[in-house]
């Protein structure tokens, strides 16, 4: 009741305010449109604008309400398209996941046109045309997928590339693979598959530029970066000591390892190797008295006691490791190896027996036996050849023999007795 009169008391408030400016303020408006005028006061022309801007808007808004609907049905009709291709997308990649490949790819590509999302729509109609063998098919919807989508180029690339390894076509795969790595450097995932490209065709300089990149993104572990640059570098040196001639890519390789494979015994013998068929035993020579020097390697000894570069000065640094090490078998063997080589005969037989001693070797009674037979002692030439044979049987695997065989004997003379009869007749 008391909004009531408030509203009645205002009304009457703002009438008499208009009232009075009606009357102090007078005016009148004059239109004239060729020779008809139409002349009105002024408030009362206000009066009739206001008329025409309410009326105005009353009838806009009854002309939008009538289009309205049309507009209203067809956001309805869109979402209803919109929901049954989730639905058929959903379906789509139940099947997909069931390993249904057929009614996968068909559901999936019909949902592709009203899903909101149709790069999933079409990348998994991909995969399953894929897994069916439908590589043109699987192509056509990857095409598909790039025309309804902008911006998804990587994911289509790395589907492309998966694709293709699955075919076993790494070559077409580190293709595109490169492709993307040059757009997206330092994608996790396109480096991922390039590691797995490069070990599957065997590319081991691509694997080795790439194996720092893929520390740097920690996408490998420290175990597995050393694993991986260990294997890669062997490849690339017995590759490339292939060539005798072309050390300098060899030296190369040695050069740009990191320090810590540089104590690794096989990459050692392996470029060492590499350097003695080159002709550069003085470098090799050095290598391996550095690397004994720092890292005892029986692998290495070895090979070091089978150079020839400089016998005199090879056995005066074998015997200065061997008064740090006077049991060691290896070395004892490469001592008298090399003092085969400075032609002192007793010096090598005294080393050879010391290493028999410490450790029974047939290669060790095969010097020996060579050594005494050169030396005229035939019969200790002899024993020493027979423990070399004796020792080398205890190697071989262990396998039945025509003596282990009850009957063996009986068996052949009845095959020879009919070969004879068989002959005769």
């Amino acid at each position: 009741m008391r909004k009531l009169i408030l509203l009645i008391v205002a009304g009457l408030a703002v009438g008499a305010l208009f009232g009075h400016l009606m009357m102090s303020v007078p005016g009148y408006w004059l239109i004239r449109v060729g020779d008809t005028s139409v002349q009105t006061s002024f408030w009362f022309g206000l009066v009739l604008l206001f008329a025409a801007f309410v009326a105005l808007h009353f009838l806009l808004r009854l002309v939008g309400g009538l289009l309205r609907p049309v507009g209203r049905f067809r956001r309805w009709s869109g979402r209803t398209r919109n929901r049954r291709a989730m639905k058929r997308t959903v379906r789509g990649l139940v099947a997909l996941t069931e390993g249904r490949w057929k009614k996968a790819e068909k559901t999936l590509s019909h949902a592709a046109t009203d899903s909101s999302t149709p790069l999933v729509n079409y990348l998994s109609a991909a995969l399953a045309a894929h897994y069916q063998g439908h590589y043109e098919k699987s192509q056509e919807h990857l095409n598909q997928a790039q025309l309804s989508t902008e911006g998804a180029d990587a994911a289509i690339g790395l589907m492309q590339a998966q694709l293709m390894i699955d075919r076993q076509q790494p070559e077409e795969a580190l293709a595109i693979l490169n492709r993307l790595d040059k757009k997206l450097t330092n994608h996790p995932q396109v480096l991922k598959m390039l590691k797995q490209v490069h070990l599957s065709v065997n590319d081991w300089e691509g694997l080795r530029r790439l194996i720092p990149r893929l520390a740097r993104q920690k996408l490998i572990s420290t175990a597995e970066r050393e694993q991986l640059e260990s294997r890669a570098y062997r490849e690339l040196i017995i590759f490339e000591a292939k060539n005798p001639g072309d050390i300098e890519r060899v030296r190369s390789l040695w050069a740009d390892m990191p320090d810590y494979l540089r104590a690794n015994t096989e990459l050692v013998v392996l470029y060492t190797e590499a350097l003695v068929q080159a002709g550069e035993e003085t470098i090799a020579e050095r290598l391996l008295s550095h690397s004994l020097d720092h890292h005892w390697d029986a692998r290495l000894v070895k090979r070091y006691g089978l150079l020839n570069v400089d016998a005199r000065r090879q056995l005066a640094k074998a015997e200065g490791w061997l008064q740090e090490r006077p049991n060691d078998p290896e070395l004892l063997l490469a001592c008298g190896r090399l003092s085969l080589r400075t032609g002192a005969w007793s010096k090598a037989q005294e080393y050879f027996e010391a290493s028999q001693r410490q450790r029974p070797s047939g290669v060790v009674c095969a010097e020996l036996a060579r050594l005494y037979s050169s030396l005229g002692e035939h019969q200790k030439s002899q024993l020493y050849y027979r423990h070399s044979v004796e020792m080398l049987a205890k190697s071989l695997p262990s396998l039945p023999q025509p003596s282990d065989a009850q009957g063996t004997d009986s068996l052949a003379d009845k095959a020879k007795s009919k070969d004879n009869g068989k002959k005769s007749a």
